[in-house]
């Protein structure tokens, strides 16, 4: 029996979501008024950035298995404003403090400054129907 390779590894998962999130920041930057847009782009950078942490954690658990507890550690504290922000978004989105919203996003828009992603991007539109998702899930 082979072995099985996955091609779509943990890593390249947290790049696909962080490209989601700068789209979605610049999406959300443009909008003048709130509408279901801004519900829907706002709900999905929380729930990206969330999932971005869980991505953390399943990159580190292999470290530490082979004793690399200083790697795991530093890498979980150069990621660990992403449960934190995602958490305060999620919560600021649900009581829909728009202002906290553009501030959060401006905070993730200033730590994704070097993430490029193109204007012809292929990602479509990943936001779209993330605020009836997490009404969803309470």
């Amino acid at each position: 029996m082979s072995r099985i390779i996955q091609t779509d590894g943990v890593g390249k998962q947290r790049n696909q979501l962080l490209r989601a999130i700068v789209i979605s920041i610049r999406e959300l930057m443009k909008q003048q008024t709130v509408d279901s847009a801004t519900r829907d782009l706002a709900a999905f950078i929380s729930s990206a950035l969330l999932a971005v942490h869980d991505t953390v954690e399943r990159t580190v658990a292999p470290w530490e298995k082979r004793g690399y507890w200083v790697k795991a550690d530093k890498f979980r504290l150069e990621w660990a404003w992403t449960k934190q922000t995602g958490e305060e978004m999620l919560e600021a989105a649900k009581d829909e403090d728009w202002g906290m919203v553009a501030a959060l996003a401006a905070q993730v828009g200033q730590r994704l400054s070097g993430i490029k992603v193109s204007d012809n991007h292929r990602m479509g539109k990943p936001w779209v129907g993330a605020w009836e998702m997490m009404h969803k899930s309470e």
